[in-house]
């Protein structure tokens, strides 16, 4: 795996976390951010070609 495909794949698996956390304190505002920054992690992976599913980044 390559420094690039790293970031991306800790990126996600951040996000995931930092959303994980929103959902548990009920916070709407931080949800939707946290969601956001989730989704931009994964178009970037796939843009680049990352499938972040099979990678695991993807998982729950």
């Amino acid at each position: 795996m390559d420094t690039v495909t790293e970031a991306l794949l800790a990126r996600v698996w951040a996000a995931r976390a930092v959303l994980a956390d929103a959902v548990a304190a009920e916070d709407v505002y931080a949800v939707a951010v946290a969601q956001d920054e989730l989704d931009d992690a994964v178009r970037l992976a796939r843009g680049l070609g990352l499938d972040v599913e099979a990678a695991g980044a993807d998982k729950e």
